[in-house]
Parts: C-alpha cells; sequence; structure tokens
C-alpha cells in the first residue's frame, strides 16, 4: 500500500459506517460531480421497469460507449452505487451506460442477461441523443456482472432475442468474472441456476465459437472470491478457437477497505487510481478497438499481459509480455 494513501483507510472506513454502505457505493462520496452529466432512471424495459443511467461528457460526439454491469452475485447491487466508474470512464472519453438489472430470488437465470441485452438494445437506439456512436458499444462488467457481459459477447442468442447479434459489440471488458464455475455447490447458486438440466447453459465457457467481439480480461492473482482460474481458463479457451482475447492479470491487487476482488474495480475511481494501472488498460483497449486497430497493447507496469500467438501484431511495437498459462483443466468452484 502506498503511503500517500494510507488517510484513505480511515476515511472510507467512517464513510462505510455512516452511510451503512457495505461495498463499492462508498467511493461515491469521494468522487467528483464536475465534467460529466449523469441522465438517471431511463426505463430499457417497461415491462419490468428496469431502467438505467447515462453518463457523458460536454462536447461528446460520436465517442465510444461503454455499457457497464455492476456485481454482487447476481443478488445484490444499484447502478447508483458505481456513480465513481461514471465517471472515471466519461474522463476518458467515453460514454457510460450503468443498467439495473433484476437479480436472485426474483428472478433466476438467465432473466439477469436478457436484461442486459435489452439494455444494449436500447443503448444502441438511444445513445447518439448522448453524443455516443451506437456502432462503437463495449459491455463491461465486474464479477457477476462480468459473466453478463460474457455471455453477451459468448452467446449470440442473447442479442439475437433483441432484433440483433454480436456484431452490435465492439468488444467486451470483464474484471474479476466468473466465467467457468462448475460445478455449483452453493444451494442459492443450484436455485438460481437450475434446474440441474441447464446448469451447463449458465457458464460462458461453454459458449466459446471464435466468433466473439475482442475481449479483455482482468484479474488479480489474489483474488478469493472469484479465482483467477476463471480468467485463465476462458482466455486460453477463447485464444485456442481463434476468437480474439487479451488478459491483464495482477500478482496482487491492494487498496484500503477492500479485498481484491473489489479493489480491481474500485482502483479506476479518482481516490484509488495510483493502486494499479487498471483504468489505464481500460482506455488504451477501449480506444485502439473502437479505432479499428487490432491486438496490440502497450506495456502496464502492474499487470502481466497476455496476447494469443495467432492474432495480428503490427510491426514497430513494443514487445508483449507473455503469460504462459495452464490449459483450460476441471471447472472452478466460485462464488461471485
Amino acid at each position: 500500500m502506498r503511503k500517500s494513501f494510507l488517510w484513505f483507510v480511515p476515511l472510507i472506513s467512517a464513510l462505510l459506517l455512516l452511510s451503512g454502505c457495505t461495498g463499492l457505493g462508498a467511493i461515491n462520496s469521494l468522487t467528483s460531480n464536475e465534467g460529466y452529466h449523469v441522465t438517471s432512471n431511463l426505463q430499457y424495459d417497461r415491462v419490468t421497469g428496469e431502467a438505467l443511467d447515462v453518463y457523458n461528457f460536454p462536447q461528446a460526439q460520436n465517442a465510444p460507449v461503454v455499457v457497464f454491469f455492476y456485481g454482487g452475485r447476481w443478488t445484490t447491487g444499484t447502478k447508483e452505487e458505481y456513480k465513481f466508474v461514471g465517471q472515471a470512464l466519461t474522463a476518458q472519453g467515453f460514454v457510460v451506460v450503468i443498467a439495473d438489472y433484476r437479480k436472485y430470488p426474483q428472478v433466476r437465470f438467465p432473466a439477469f442477461v436478457q436484461d442486459g441485452a435489452k439494455a444494449v438494445k436500447w443503448t444502441r437506439e438511444n445513445v447518439q441523443k448522448f453524443g455516443g456512436d451506437p456502432s462503437k458499444i463495449f459491455v463491461m462488467g465486474h464479477s457477476s456482472g462480468a459473466h453478463i457481459a460474457a455471455m453477451l459477447a459468448l452467446n449470440d442468442s442473447y442479442l439475437k432475442a433483441v432484433g440483433g447479434n454480436r456484431s452490435w459489440l465492439k468488444g467486451m471488458i470483464g474484471l474479476a468474472g466468473p466465467y467457468d464455475f462448475m460445478p455449483l455447490t452453493a444451494p442459492d447458486m443450484r436455485d438460481m441456476f437450475g434446474p440441474s438440466d441447464r446448469y451447463e447453459q449458465s457458464q460462458p465457457i461453454l459458449f466459446v465459437d471464435g466468433q466473439n467481439p475482442p475481449m479483455l480480461l482482468l484479474a488479480a492473482e489474489d483474488d478469493e472470491v472469484v479465482l483467477i482460474k476463471n480468467t485463465r481458463n476462458l482466455s486460453r479457451a477463447v485464444a485456442k478457437a481463434g476468437g480474439p482475447v487479451e488478459t491483464l492479470t495482477y500478482p496482487k491487487v491492494s487498496c484500503p477497505a477492500f479485498n481484491s476482488h473489489s479493489c480491481i474495480l474500485a482502483t479506476i475511481s479518482t481516490p484509488l487510481r495510483k493502486q494499479s494501472d487498471v483504468l489505464a488498460g481500460i482506455s488504451e483497449f477501449i480506444k485502439r478497438r473502437a479505432s479499428g486497430v487490432g491486438a496490440v497493447a502497450p506495456i502496464l507496469p502492474n499487470a502481466v499481459q497476455t496476447i494469443p500467438e495467432n492474432q495480428a501484431i503490427p510491426v514497430n511495437q513494443a514487445p508483449l509480455i507473455v503469460e504462459d498459462m495452464p490449459p483450460v483443466g476441471e471447472p472452478t468452484p466460485v462464488t461471485p
């Protein structure tokens, strides 16, 4: 932990106590309200009433768009808790959509993924009003939200059900996501993804076909909530199938008051940004892929970068650090 951030420990702890908040939403109290505009509670599904917030910035025009799905084990969370994500990404020049979605036990799988598809459809049809380019939509998620984003990128049936397909997506970014988490052992997860003959339908890794939009997968090696094996297995499977995928893995992600699973997202916020280069990696990926450039990435000092050998790398670029990832093995138990 950097000494300059020692002040953050008692402050964030106090905010958690005073607000009653137990998660990442406490960072919002330290997030600036300047430089961006939020249009709140735009309904994307009239039947369920689910809504989203749009973050944009002055003079936004044909900007890349990020549709963000938050985590919470498919059971908790609200879009309002992630203002810091909207602020961080608009400051990078992106229009940001943060969508609520239905959760267990109100619904079971695949309802939350279906909601994600509807949010993407709304974004494609409406984001131009906010300065976003509907042809440059990226889906991004953390933890169980990364599962939703991955399912949209890998299983074309969800976007086809709302009149589209994976060509709607310019890319997918997943932070600490569960992509390969069978067998299901927790009783609530067995119910959430049940019946048992449907369990395999919940696993993003089983839909890899090499036809996915470009993917950037980020994870901490010391994550004890969603094991890094999920990221490694999916990355290896996509690369083997010939799909575009890049990974950024971190030996250790450390920030005050949060474990590494939450910290990997928390470090994109202004107060914690110096703790990692996660935001830099995400921003570079979006800008590069939005411009149509292939799989080339800069060296990031805190991350181990992986880009499959079968993807074109233009000449005169900095060499890449390549991780020797293990083969896809047995599915990883996980509690997102």
